[in-house]
């Protein structure tokens, strides 16, 4: 590679990693990034995903460039059920979390199911899949195709990769933080949703039609009750007749936040009928509980693991002296923690701590317990 290219892929890299800081949102980056990374190596089709980081579950929002949406049921299937090259759950855990199929495969990718079922029949040839992650969590996906024709992606394609991953998932790992106003209860229950094992909608309730429209926007498949599912929630139930087939491993659970900043939780599990053999696949949707979400946040806001400790010791209410007694340490240190952790939250005091990390979960509560009153 000559200097005058490799002064041009810096620049652009700089580029692309300013505007995607710059980004209000996930869709946002990912508008961003995509935008400036085909200026540096140019792709026919692509994908963008925000996964939960503890699940690793891919959820919403999801950007989809130049791919229909009826490939996404056959994309899952094949990673869930018969693919063994690159799949996403061992990239999480490489490395260098980036691979191409054509550099695994030995320019052979029939190899690879995903390319029999799902690329070729779209004249895609080759697939640089990467998995955005800030030590082990996964934050997010990225899958970038080229058409028929094209060279494949090169060693240089996935440093270039390699090189924005972390501060990609960073950027992705910051948009879990808590919205600044107390959030409504959620007026509705439990959202169910069946799926046959071909993973088409069966039946739905009145409150995960609710559910639904609360959602990002993104892709879809279409159902024969006319309601448009989201791709990763279809593919939820999907990971749990993966996992009941014992194909997988690790929970069909995710996490996702509505468009009112709302946290939810979607969880799958497989029925079995009355002969023993696996039916439908339930997915529930419902509101999130604080120690479901508690972990994201402090995560966003890059506290370490003792600096979370004493968060969660502050948020009971325990004075610095009980806090040094619980973690063994010493007055002194406790409050360089809590010094340290009011400057990553920029906040100043306990209180506005407690209320900017938890008030979507706990002034709903709190409020239901307060008869107010006004006397002339």
């Amino acid at each position: 590679m000559t200097s005058p290219t490799l002064s041009r892929i810096a620049i652009g890299r700089a580029e692309l990693l300013s505007r995607s800081a710059k980004a209000t949102d996930a869709l946002g980056m990912f508008a961003e990034a995509s935008a400036q990374l085909r200026r540096l190596m140019p792709y026919d089709a692509a994908v963008w995903r925000v996964t939960d980081p503890v699940t690793g579950m891919m959820t919403a929002p999801i950007r989809a460039e130049n791919l229909d949406e009826s490939g996404c049921a056959v994309y899952w299937e094949s990673e869930l059920f018969t693919e063994n090259v690159n799949l996403f759950r061992d990239l999480a855990r490489a490395p260098v979390p980036v691979a191409g199929l054509r550099q695994t495969t030995g320019d052979l990718p029939a190899r690879s199911t995903l390319y029999q079922s799902f690329m070729r029949p779209r004249g895609l040839q080759d697939e640089l899949r990467a998995v955005l992650r800030v030590g082990d969590r996964p934050q997010g996906h990225i899958s970038l195709f080229r058409a028929r024709g094209r060279a494949a992606f090169d060693a240089a394609d996935t440093q270039l990769i390699a090189s924005l991953l972390t501060p990609l998932a960073k950027r992705l790992r910051s948009f879990a933080e808590p919205v600044t106003h107390p959030l409504p209860d959620s007026p509705h229950g439990p959202g169910l949703l069946l799926f046959s094992p071909q993973g088409r909608l069966l039946s739905v309730n009145d409150d995960a039609l609710a559910y639904l429209e609360s959602l990002p926007e993104g892709p879809a498949v279409p159902s024969p009750q006319g309601i448009r599912v989201p791709a990763w929630v279809q593919t939820i139930a999907m990971k749990a007749r993966a996992v009941a087939e014992e194909r997988d491993r690790g929970h069909a659970r995710a996490r996702v936040r509505n468009r009112a900043g709302r946290w939810l939780v979607c969880h799958a599990s497989c029925l079995r009928e009355a002969d023993g053999r696996l039916g439908a696949a339930a997915v529930v949707i419902e509101p999130a509980k604080a120690s479901e979400i508690v972990p994201l946040v402090v995560d966003a806001y890059e506290l370490t693991d003792r600096e979370t400790e004493v968060t969660q010791y502050i948020a009971r209410g325990l004075p610095t002296g009980e806090i040094a007694a619980q973690l063994h340490l010493s007055p002194h240190t406790v409050r360089d923690h809590i010094k340290a952790v009011f400057e990553k939250v920029s906040v100043s005091s306990r209180g506005e701590l407690v209320g900017k990390l938890f008030t979507e979960y706990y002034a709903p509560m709190s409020e239901r317990g307060i008869v107010r009153v006004h006397n002339d």
